[in-house]
């Protein structure tokens, strides 16, 4: 395995709505992220997030266009966690497949990390 740390920073989000599902208990959002350190880029994502400030969890599907060592391509990541980024329950995986160009043999783990600095992926690629 080599890990690979991607810093970014959430540069957008606009509200979603989810069809057919009522009441607080849920929200969706479409952000957007700028990748800066590790890869180079953006990306967009979908992130569904539910419960309450006390305990909440989230799920997240997202496409990342970048370029690595100035190789361009795309990748798509799916990752949640509960409570916080920071919680040890944080998950993320790269969707096999889906990645071209520079990103075209990635497969592993994604886990979203925060620091003094801020937030940033540790890809575990295998």
């Amino acid at each position: 395995m080599t890990d690979l740390i991607a810093r970014f920073d959430v540069t957008g989000f606009e509200p979603s709505t989810l069809p057919g599902i009522e009441g607080e208990w849920v929200g969706a959002l479409v952000m957007r992220k700028t990748y800066t350190e590790g890869i180079v880029g953006s990306a967009v994502l979908h992130f569904v997030s539910s419960g309450t400030e006390a305990s909440r969890g989230y799920l997240a599907a997202e496409r990342i266009t970048a370029t690595l060592d100035g190789v361009a391509g795309e990748v798509t990541v799916h990752h949640g966690a509960l409570n916080s980024p920071d919680d040890p329950t944080a998950f993320g995986y790269i969707v096999p497949g889906t990645g071209t160009g520079a990103f075209e043999s990635w497969s592993g783990t994604a886990r979203i990390v925060h620091d003094e600095v801020g937030p940033y992926f540790v890809f575990s690629l295998a």
